[in-house]
């Protein structure tokens, strides 16, 4: 057992959280969402989350982030520069990644920030669509206490009414800060 592994174990059981992957183990890329993103904690309990569920997954940063020494330490724990003034092609730089990885999860927060937005940011299903691998959503539901990897969605095509059934799946989960978590897209 890692190092990490021990570490997360303890964190989790310690602060009363109950983390649980529901996805198959064949499933080796996807798309992770962790929503609602209402709090700089989730990033912490998410990371922690991870590495108690045995999940290596990356994780998208603005670049500018990646300062000395921040940036070592980002880049360790998963962290993936981004430059989020290159939307479009950013979307299919990401969606070939795909592509050079035996296994590859890459976590995104469909709010794309921690303050109350109304409309989340679609690069996670354009991304899933255009590398053919499904959205595993994922949830910190600070209410409960519960939280983990929880279902894999196949995106069908149908952009509305995958949404509608995405939002659906989100529905009575509550963030650090539940005024600050409301699906919109």
């Amino acid at each position: 057992m890692s190092v990490t592994k021990i570490f997360s174990d303890l964190i989790i059981n310690t602060w009363g959280w109950h983390i649980t992957s529901d996805i198959p183990k064949e499933i080796k890329k996807a798309v992770v969402i962790v929503a609602p993103h209402t709090s700089y904690c989730d990033f912490i309990l998410g990371r922690i989350s991870f590495w108690h569920m045995n999940v290596e997954t990356r994780f998208l940063i603005k670049k500018e982030a990646f300062f000395w020494p921040f940036g070592l330490l980002l880049r360790k724990l998963g962290g993936l520069p981004v430059n989020r003034k290159k939307a479009g092609r950013l979307t299919d730089a990401i969606a070939r990644m795909y592509d050079d990885h035996e296994s590859l999860f890459i976590t995104i927060t469909p709010e794309g920030t921690r303050t109350l937005v109304q409309k989340w940011k679609l690069g996670f299903y354009y991304i899933a669509v255009t590398a053919n691998v499904p959205i595993i959503l994922g949830v910190l539901d600070y209410e409960n206490k519960r939280g983990g990897m929880k279902k894999v969605f196949y995106p069908t095509g149908d952009m509305k009414e995958d949404l509608k059934e995405i939002k659906r799946f989100y529905e009575g989960v509550n963030g650090k800060n539940p005024e600050r978590s409301k699906i919109f897209y």
